[in-house]
């Protein structure tokens, strides 16, 4: 329906947790599963990176995220019900911080148990980079940003350094 604003680091409403969605179809998850669509599309049009958004990004207290795949896929009350004991560190961004890169600990791959925008039980195995996605939107539904998970406090640093750090270590890398 419409490009929503993403709230950004400090405003209290991303630590808010979400409620969960108990009506199908309901006109706001139908509303806001398309604002998080459109805002998601709009984010990656002018920023050229972005592969998730939650709904507590635009404002909204319902548990629903849209992910990123080949198309935007919309994950409704999604609950994580399996986590690998295998784990990956890695350089996650946010929407609501877009200029700040953050080290964090995450899965190798998780199960995922949703619904889909009719109301039907869903789950997904998720690897990788998909796996740390769904686990990054996952937690706003909860209240928690990826500074929350970082490795330790010189693990945070400003996307323009992240980019001079990942240069650095392609160049040495080359030698």
């Amino acid at each position: 329906m419409a490009v929503r604003e993403i709230l950004l680091l400090g405003n209290p409403r991303l630590r808010e947790p979400s409620k969960p969605v108990g009506n199908f179809p309901d006109a706001d998850v139908r509303s806001t599963v398309s604002d998080l669509k459109e805002t998601l599309a709009d984010f990656r049009q002018r920023n050229g990176f972005g592969r998730g958004i939650a709904a507590p990004q635009i404002g909204s207290r319902l548990r629903i995220i849209v992910i990123q795949v080949d198309k935007p896929l919309p994950l409704i009350n999604p609950q994580i019900v399996r986590r690998s004991r295998q784990m990956m560190t890695l350089w996650d961004d946010c929407f609501s911080f877009p200029d700040i890169m953050v080290k964090v600990k995450r899965n190798i791959s998780v199960d995922v148990k949703y619904r889909d925008e009719k109301g039907k039980e869903c789950m997904m195995n998720a690897e990788g980079g998909i796996s740390e996605l769904l686990q990054h939107e996952i937690d706003h539904l909860d209240g928690i940003l990826a500074i929350d998970r970082a490795l330790d406090s010189r693990h945070i640093i400003l996307r323009s350094e992240w980019k001079k750090l990942a240069e650095h270590e392609s160049a040495v890398r080359s030698l």
